[in-house]
């Protein structure tokens, strides 16, 4: 499933990482920050998806699960139950859970950005090859703050499928500060692989900083290409506390 077991980014960039809770959701540009050390986060979003004319998808939810292993690496978890619907079936799922990290690579310096890596994996059963198969997926987070309430986030990355048939991704956010509680992004975003035509999206919304610990989001997008969804819409909630001193 094309999806970013749902996604970041640049909110509240112009206020120090370590002082306000900082997402991976509700874009697709993955976030170059990492959960301060001791620190568990937790993403909760709820996703809308018009596939096509007739077939809906639902995520209810899609949870990222953080943890600050140290200051430089976070463990992460990814859960999600679904819902797809067509005209004469309804299929609930719980797709397969995601274990992997981010870790932080370059501090940002003049025009250089910011650089973090994030790997995972899945273990799903693939119908052709006939056995679970590990599919794992990567990608390079990028930031640059333009001006203190300006950034802009660029991911690059790869993953597989079951069937272990590679497609590569790309997203290109813009985020803005409008008060210190209320920021908003505007994203282009795609997936190409080598036998299909790519799949590009435009995405928006917004997060509000409810306190240093506590973030609310909503972003909706459309699709750009033919195989892409038609258009989709999300809210979510996310927070953090510190498990030790």
């Amino acid at each position: 499933m094309m999806k970013k077991a749902i996604t970041t980014v640049l909110f509240a960039n112009f206020l120090h990482a370590q002082e306000t809770i900082q997402l991976d959701r509700p874009d697709q540009t993955e976030s170059v920050y990492v959960v301060p050390k001791n620190y568990l986060q937790t993403e909760m979003g709820f996703m809308f998806e018009k596939t096509n004319r007739e077939n809906n998808h639902f995520h209810l939810p899609t949870i990222l699960w953080k943890y600050g292993f140290n200051d430089k690496v976070e463990l992460r978890v990814i859960t999600e139950f679904s819902l797809s619907t067509t005209p004469s079936s309804s299929v609930y799922e719980l797709q397969p859970v995601s274990l992997g990290f981010k870790t932080s690579l370059l501090e940002e310096k003049g025009i250089f950005p910011k650089v973090s890596f994030i790997g995972k994996a899945e273990v799903k059963k693939s119908e052709v090859l006939q056995r679970k198969t590990i599919t794992p997926a990567f990608r390079f987070t990028f930031q640059n703050n333009l001006n203190p309430k300006t950034s802009l986030g660029y991911n690059l990355g790869m993953f597989w499928n079951e069937d272990l048939h590679e497609t590569y991704l790309y997203t290109l956010a813009l985020g803005k500060s409008i008060s210190p509680k209320l920021n908003y992004f505007v994203e282009i975003y795609g997936f190409v692989s080598p036998n299909q035509t790519a799949d590009t999206r435009l995405n928006g919304g917004f997060t509000y900083l409810i306190n240093d610990n506590f973030m609310l989001d909503t972003s909706s997008g459309i699709g750009l290409s033919e195989i892409s969804a038609k258009y989709f819409f999300s809210f979510g909630l996310s927070y953090r506390l510190k498990l030790q001193q």
